[in-house]
């Protein structure tokens, strides 16, 4: 934003000054003036750098504790320090059927020449079940530990000062995680391996794996409760700066009938089939475009094109084990309905700085189709937010050509600016007076760049009763925490758009989604064997292209004579629906997949509790998640895996140097989403407009001194 500032000066009769800090521009400016020979142009950019921020010597060394804002990472410092220890990230996945198991393996190296504790937040998905790690040093193997998150901080904490190497993973939210490494000496190569697993749903017949490899630049509101969480003040690479550490990614796929399709819509890969179930994939080197700025997705098709129906029923071993069930059920097609309730749709669309370019670009795109699509009937409004917002009409108005054309030309004419006040714009959205005859839904556009999550999802639901909910993200890297879990709490459906041709597509899939559910009154039951933790715990109106998922435990009935049997029974628009599974050939049957089930079960219960939680907000159902996360060996939001080598390793423990692995920006994501150091919240456009008008004044005030000065010295 400062650069962009500086560039219009520039065009404008100014000079380009860079400066490394804001510490440094009094005395460039002033050697500058020297050549210049204008007092107002100092005076121009001495209001730059005050409006920027004027801060003391020890404001800047501590300024990313004081913004808790991401920042732009600068090389230098003291060389004798590997400030990058981080050099490659290694993913191997295999995926079975419909669960994916995944291992991810990073690997750190201190090429300096003193000892270094390495600090990596990292992304995750969302629905993984992070269940292993190991830690490799040298021919040592270290297996991790679940502990309580305390204890396990603790532990890591004795160990750092005892010189011993540890590594500490920790979970900030569902899909944010951070990596610590303690005590790397110079030479030190240490590789820590992740497993998770996790299940893949389809939608619309198509199967998609997504593997995150990036966390995009939070915006953290100082009105949040998270405002002072310090893994969002995390480095970041400039727009355009790739980062040094390699990666690499290979699937390895096999399914229960003929592989139709593979495609990635985000890299370029290899695939190779090995008969008609199975296809190893690899991302393609490519020298030209980084590999590890955006998601990979990995999209493939059955043939037939059908959801591949059934339950999993595995038994456990030993007297008291656990058996664990899942299930899958592709509902009937959508059938159209004739009469349609009356609806109010209010789109809540992004506007800030992370918004800028690409990713807003493809809003408007879409926003137009989402427009497009709606029906004479309907009505609509549109609130654009930043660090403000503010509705484009007083009320909702008819969808009419004339109505939408308006609003396109006045969404059209956004460039995006400033920081990403989203709890605002929802309460704001919420105030709303409601037609009493209409069904609202409320639709968030943005890219997810924020760091009030549990306050977006407490908000929602507090208020389902006066709107459904869906969200789409847009962006190579979205927060798909918040985008899935905004969803979930207002019972919609979540989007993702990571480039400009699929906003058609997804807004043609929000139209069909909406047009009318395609089962009510959900039931799932068992005869012949009892079912128990089931997870959901109900079912809500299924939606059109996504099936029925359910997890859960049972165990035998032996007093029923009943057949074993799972039964799927509901309300579709042509009467009763109802779709029975025999049980008896799927016991014992698969039995490798028996430990990714019960970790599945524990993390869909994990985040149900969670849910739960952060709607009370008494912390009551603390120890229950906790006690999940020790129990079956699960990272949560209070539970963390800690490794120690127990050889005393560094004969200085004290003698350390923290360092934090920047991050690349996500690809399409301009250098206005981080605020910096120095900037910890980007000026609102009409402020960037008021400053751009007092340069070109000053820089025009600037010239006529110049002319005059001149003309004297002819005289």
């Amino acid at each position: 934003m400062l650069r962009n500032t500086l560039a219009h000066f520039a065009q404008r009769g100014g000079e380009w000054l860079i400066v490394e800090s804001v510490m440094d521009i009094p005395h460039a400016v002033e050697k500058k003036c020297l050549s210049f020979g204008g007092c107002v142009a100092f005076s121009c950019c001495m209001a730059l750098a005050a409006l920027c921020s004027p801060v003391t010597k020890a404001e800047v060394e501590d300024a990313p504790t004081k913004t808790e804002s991401p920042y732009f990472y600068l090389p230098g410092g003291n060389p004798a320090v590997d400030a990058l220890p981080l050099k490659a990230t290694d993913v191997s996945v295999r995926i079975s059927g419909v669960i994916a198991d995944v291992t991810v393996t990073q690997t750190y190296k201190n090429e300096g020449a003193r000892p270094i504790e390495a600090k990596y937040v990292f992304p995750g998905s969302t629905r993984a079940a992070v269940h292993a790690m190991n830690v490799r040093l040298a021919d040592r193997l270290i297996t991790a530990k679940i502990r309580e998150k305390k204890k396990a901080q603790q532990e890591y904490e004795q160990a750092k000062s005892e010189g011993k190497t540890a590594a500490l993973l920790e979970q900030h939210r569902p899909n944010v995680f951070q990596m610590n490494v303690a005590n790397i000496l110079p030479g030190d190569d240490v590789r820590v391996e992740l497993h998770y697993t996790e299940l893949l749903t389809p939608e619309n017949g198509r199967y998609q794996f997504v593997f995150p490899t990036v966390v995009g630049p939070r915006y953290n509101s100082p009105q949040s409760a998270s405002a002072q969480e310090k893994w969002v003040a995390q480095p970041t690479l400039p727009k355009g700066k790739d980062s040094p550490a390699k990666f690499d990614l290979r699937v390895a796929l096999d399914t229960p009938i003929s592989i139709k399709e593979v495609s990635s819509p985000s890299h370029a890969i290899d695939s190779r089939s090995e008969g008609e179930r199975h296809a190893d994939i690899r991302i393609k080197p490519d020298a030209t475009r980084a590999a590890n700025n955006r998601d990979f997705i990995l999209d493939y098709r059955l043939a037939g094109d059908a959801v591949e129906s059934g339950v999993m029923l595995m038994r456990g071993q030993g007297q008291d084990a656990e058996n664990f069930f899942l299930a899958m059920v592709e509902p009937p097609k959508t059938t159209p309905v004739s009469v349609i309730v009356p609806r109010e749709y209010i789109f809540v669309v992004d506007i800030s700085g992370s918004m800028h370019g690409f990713p807003l670009n493809t809003a408007k795109v879409m926003m137009s189709e989402l427009l497009r699509g709606l029906r004479p009937g309907d009505t609509f409004n549109v609130l654009l937010f930043a660090g403000s917002c503010e509705l484009l009409g007083e009320h909702s108005v008819a969808a009419t050509p004339e109505n939408i054309a308006k609003t396109m030309r006045l969404i059209d004419q956004q460039n995006g600016g400033g920081s990403t006040e989203l709890i605002p714009a929802l309460r704001h959205v919420y105030a709303q007076p409601k037609n009493g005859d209409s069904s609202r839904t409320i639709v968030v556009v943005t890219d997810g760049y924020v760091s009030v999550e549990n306050e977006a999802f407490n908000l929602v639901r507090r208020n389902l009763g006066e709107a459904n909910l869906f969200a789409f993200g847009i962006g190579a890297s979205v927060n798909r925490h918040l985008i899935e879990g905004l969803a979930r709490a207002g019972m919609g459906e979540p989007f993702i758009i990571t480039n400009p041709d699929e906003a058609a597509e997804q807004a043609s899939r929000f139209r069909q989604m909406i047009s009318s559910p395609v089962l009510t009154n959900v039931r799932a039951n068992f005869t012949g064997v009892e079912a128990y933790d089931v997870a959901p715990q109900s079912l809500p109106d299924v939606l059109s292209e996504r099936p029925v998922i359910l997890f859960g435990k049972w165990r035998d009935a032996p007093q029923s004579k009943a057949k074993k049997q799972f039964v799927i029974e509901g309300k579709g628009a042509q009467g009763a629906y109802r779709q029975t599974f025999p049980l008896l050939e799927m016991l014992d049957k698969n039995e490798a997949y028996f430990s990714a089930l019960q970790h599945l079960w524990a993390r869909q219960r994990i985040a149900e509790r969670s849910d739960q939680e952060n709607l009370t907000g008494d912390g009551r159902l603390r120890e229950e998640i906790t006690q999940l996360g020790l129990a079956y060996s699960l990272l949560t939001q209070y539970t963390s895996f800690i490794a120690v080598d127990e050889q005393k390793r560094h004969p200085n423990p004290g003698d350390v140097t923290s360092v934090n692995q920047p991050q690349p920006l996500p690809d399409g994501v301009s250098n206005l989403a981080v605020g910096g150091a120095f900037v910890p919240s980007t000026p609102e456009p009409e402020s960037l407009g008021a400053l751009l008008l007092t340069l070109s004044m000053l820089a025009m005030l600037a010239r006529r001194r110049a002319r005059q000065r001149r003309h004297h010295l002819t005289l």
